[in-house]
């Protein structure tokens, strides 16, 4: 595979270290927080819906500030500092003895930011922008190749104790930390800094340049809508799966790994010959339908095999990242990405925040009304909302052209 800049591999790297420490806690999670909370699943569930709310709200506040510091220290120091909070962490979720412990954990890290902000600055830094959607995508691929790999070791180092995979999460991201320390290069050139204003350091702030572009409004609302969507995933998958199905923590970890293997799969290889062939919007409508339809089917299916069956229609799904991502990245200038990204975090972080608690909570409520499908239902519904926008609101784009209001 050729890339763009050396800094790419790089920061591919970091998300895939870093998504297999966040995958690789799932399939324990329902386990500590029945054993720390003395509750039932459905319960748990409600519980980890609300230590979700906790991470998100951090990092609403924290993602325009960590983007507008990207834009004007560079993305390296920003990256590391993320990861160093990462493993710091997951060290205190390994030895929490009471729920409030993981609930600070989540704190930190939702403060400290992920590496997908940072991540895709760097690679819209680097790469051109009729480019950019298909370098989206290997992101993309490597969350996917994380989830197969986090959530499998979850699984399997599960045996040797609850805490067991924080403690290999740790190692994860002390070690993404190191290889980014000595190996990533700054990828944002001096003369596009831009001092660091913390005014701008808000979500406000950081889509304020997109409204000057045109079409920002009906974009923006379709990834709200899609990503308030996906947080039933992380939310509800392992508690669901554990109601509906019975399934042990080595079941869900080999459900997530399976998920992650289509996703890479579909990133990796189709993303880019897709959106150069039917363009970003036709792509992002794909996607969203895909995984509406999927979402509607777990609602209802009642054998563990129908979910592997469906997410093969799922898989494409994965298209809606960089599809709307590389629309978005080509509205702003070359000085603004970081802030960008930044505020696209912030958003997802809004999500993260409202998500998990509907999710949890339609979960939580329909188990005991007799409908555990009921949290896929509503995110189904929005799933459709979402697609709905971009079919009505989003003008077609010829493969490459640039976007309205771009120059």
């Amino acid at each position: 595979m050729k890339f763009e800049h050396r800094a790419i591999p790089i920061v591919l790297v970091a998300v895939l270290i870093d998504v297999i420490g966040f995958g690789i806690v799932m399939p324990v999670l329902p386990g500590l927080v029945t054993s720390l909370g003395h509750v039932k699943l459905d319960a748990a569930a409600d519980i980890a819906g609300w230590m979700s709310a906790a991470f998100a709200l951090a990092g609403f506040f924290a993602g325009p500030v960590l983007g507008n510091l990207g834009d004007r220290y560079g993305r390296r120091p920003v990256l590391i500092v993320s990861m160093c909070a990462f493993a710091i962490d997951y060290a205190l979720m390994s030895a929490a003895p009471t729920l409030a412990w993981l609930f600070v954990g989540r704190i930190i890290a939702g403060a400290a930011g992920a590496t997908f902000g940072p991540a895709a600055a760097v690679i819209a830094d680097v790469t051109p922008p009729e480019k950019r959607s298909a370098a989206f995508g290997m992101i993309g691929m490597a969350f996917g190749l994380g989830f197969i790999l986090g959530p499998a070791l979850g699984g399997i180092s599960a045996g040797l104790g609850l805490r067991a995979p924080f403690v290999i999460a740790a190692i994860c991201a002390g070690l993404n930390a190191i290889i980014m320390f000595f190996f990533l290069p700054e990828t944002l050139a001096q003369e596009n800094r831009r001092p660091f204003r913390l005014r701008d350091a808000h979500i406000i702030g950081a889509f304020r340049p997109l409204f000057h572009a045109g079409n920002a409004a009906p974009l923006l609302l379709a990834w709200f809508l899609w990503q308030l969507a996906g947080t039933v995933y992380p939310t509800t998958w392992a508690f669901w799966a554990a109601i509906r199905f019975g399934w042990d923590a080595n079941a869900i970890g080999w459900s997530l790994a399976y998920v992650g293997l289509l996703t890479g799969l579909v990133q990796g290889f189709l993303t880019g010959r897709v959106i150069g062939r039917i363009g970003e919007r036709n792509a992002a409508l794909l996607a969203l339908a895909c995984a509406s339809v999927t979402l509607f089917a777990y609602a209802l299916t009642q054998q563990g095999w129908q979910v592997y069956a469906f997410f093969l229609i799922g898989a494409f799904g994965a298209f809606a990242y960089p599809a709307l991502n590389g629309i978005l990245s080509r509205m702003v200038d070359a000085t603004r990405q970081g802030a960008l990204q930044g505020g696209i975090a912030s958003m997802n972080n809004v999500t993260m925040i409202l998500g998990p608690l509907i999710a949890s909570q339609a979960l939580a409520r329909g188990t005991r009304h007799g409908f555990d499908g009921a949290a896929f239902l509503v995110a189904g519904g929005l799933m459709a909302g979402a697609a709905l926008i971009i079919a009505l609101f989003v003008p077609a784009i010829r493969p490459g052209a640039a976007e309205p209001g771009s120059e």
